[in-house]
């Protein structure tokens, strides 16, 4: 029995890992058990309005993205137009802005003693319409997380070949109308996978929605987690929020059905973008300018300009500092563990395939499918648990909680970067050290780590960066004393000090272009 133990290690070892990633999530399904009474309260009360709410902008989010990134990624994939090669990429950009930063600059911008505001008024006699509502709320997290739709189809547009469409214009189509009936179809699996990754994230976002006053699930579980402290009803309402983010998602496959569009390229056969003349030339080319000009380069300056404003007024860096080196610190551990726990994970799934380390896999990787208030709240009750079976010991309100709900929410962005590196690895150079002796955990240490070491490092450079942005979770399990740099830009902007705010979001947007420029890089690859 200890032999088989001991041959099958690896796979316990994943196993283990999975379930003490994934394991927290257990506290959503079991809040129900004997607390039918809090759900009763807030499913009469406060749950069909944030129900509808974030329905809604799930809704509105998916139209939008798939309008804005779709239509941006047939442009520059089918057209030639000026600019064309530096939007190319440039479009990308947005990613690097947390929807929390491109609220409050929006607040400042929009304020009625705001520069802006009496540039408008003075000219047009009007005032710029108030972002503070369902409308603004969807145009704020369309404009931040149409990249994934637009990354994902222009990968997919460009993949196709142009044999297509010429075939299409022998049937008398026009090129416009052969893109549109024959290379949008085909990439059709490709925009659903981006728009349900942007609804993913908008279901996820708390910053956004609660500095606009959205009253979205993700609002309603820190109001009833801080508010009424009422932890049974929290998890109830994380769990109606997970069931409608995956139902959505199951939404999307089923709309898309078995669809797989691939189409092998052979040599010279990519699509030649088609110069555009005329109107619609400068317009390719404005357009898109515009977009980025409103939600990345002046949406910078304007950070940049009120970082100035409070320095020139005494504002002190002790504050910064701390939040900067709290915030380099989680970021660094939960990186850390992050990268440990999935190369576990996919190398127990590489050194005994089959449906169970399959398994492991899929559960570890659950938690990015659910927001950062959900993670915080399902972390929170097994650490309390634990807390109370051994008294003396202290997890709650302690950075420990803080890094596992991390870990649990951004486990899976590490397992997909260290298994897809490793899938790269051939299955002869174990075969071969397995056959001079090697056993699994030398085979791992001396053969795979040297060889993974590019998606090592990716892994922990994406967990690293997200844990950065990633404002719910932390604003929830903060320890006292313990701000972030998210957090120091959402307390600064409730009280409507926006140059104050603007300290900790530079270096938050700075941080999030370093993934972004991976992503470009990859994609153009």
């Amino acid at each position: 029995m200890a032999v088989a133990a001991h041959r099958h290690g690896w796979l316990i070892a994943s196993t283990l890992v999975a379930l003490l990633v994934a394991g927290p999530l257990l506290a959503l399904p079991a809040s129900f058990i004997g607390e039918g009474d809090a759900f009763g309260e807030i499913a009469t009360s406060l749950l069909p309005e944030a129900l509808l709410a974030s329905i809604v902008l799930g809704v509105g989010v998916a139209a939008g993205t798939l309008v804005v990134g779709g239509g941006l990624a047939l442009l520059v994939s089918f057209y030639d137009f000026p600019g064309r090669r530096w939007l190319d990429w440039a479009l990308v950009l947005p990613l690097a802005v947390p929807a929390y930063v491109l609220v409050f600059v929006l607040l400042g911008q929009y304020d009625e003693a705001s520069p802006l505001q009496r540039a408008v008024r003075s000219l047009f006699g009007v005032s710029l319409p108030d972002v503070r509502t369902t409308t603004g709320a969807i145009t704020v997290l369309t404009l931040v997380l149409y990249p994934y739709v637009y990354m994902l189809g222009r990968s997919a547009f460009l993949g196709q070949s142009r044999q297509s469409l010429e075939a299409a214009r022998t049937l008398g189509l026009t090129y416009g109308r052969a893109v549109l009936r024959v290379a949008l179809p085909l990439a059709r699996p490709a925009l659903g996978a981006g728009v349900a990754l942007a609804v993913m994230e908008a279901l996820a976002d708390f910053g956004a929605v609660n500095l606009l006053g959205y009253r979205a699930l993700t609002d309603a579980i820190y109001r009833v987690w801080y508010g009424t402290f009422d932890q049974a009803a929290a998890l109830q309402l994380a769990t109606v929020l997970v069931g409608l983010a995956l139902t959505l998602v199951s939404l999307e496959r089923l709309l898309r059905g078995r669809a797989r569009y691939n189409q092998a390229l052979g040599r010279g056969d990519a699509v030649i973008p088609r110069p555009l003349h005329g109107p619609a030339r400068w317009a390719a080319a404005v357009l898109p300018t515009a977009l980025l000009a409103v939600v990345f380069l002046l949406p910078v300056v304007q950070l940049v300009v009120w970082a100035a404003e409070a320095f020139a007024d005494g504002a002190s860096g002790t504050a910064l500092a701390r939040a900067t080196i709290n915030s380099l610190l989680l970021a660094s551990v939960a990186a850390v563990i992050a990268v440990i726990a999935a190369t576990v994970v996919a190398y127990g799934a590489r050194a005994h395939p089959g449906r169970g380390t399959g398994i492991a896999v899929r559960v570890s990787a659950l938690g990015y499918a659910i927001p950062g208030t959900v993670a915080a709240v399902a972390v929170y009750v097994p650490l309390a648990w634990v807390d109370r079976q051994l008294p003396g010991l202290l997890l709650t309100g302690t950075a420990v909680g803080l890094v596992l709900a991390y870990v649990v929410r951004f486990h899976a962005l590490a397992v997909l970067s260290v298994e897809a590196r490793m899938g790269r690895i051939e299955a002869s150079l174990d075969e071969a050290a397995r056959g001079l002796g090697a056993s699994r955990a030398r085979l791992l240490t001396d053969v795979h780590v040297p060889l993974l070491v590019p998606g090592v490092a990716t892994a922990g450079l994406l967990v690293f960066v997200e844990v950065l942005k990633e404002l719910p979770a932390t604003a929830l399990l903060r320890p006292l004393g313990g701000d972030t740099l998210s957090i120091a830009v959402w307390e600064a902007t409730k009280e409507s000090r926006f140059d104050v705010a603007a300290l900790p979001a530079l270096p938050i947007i700075l941080a999030g272009l370093v993934p972004v420029v991976v992503a470009i890089r990859l994609s153009r690859g």
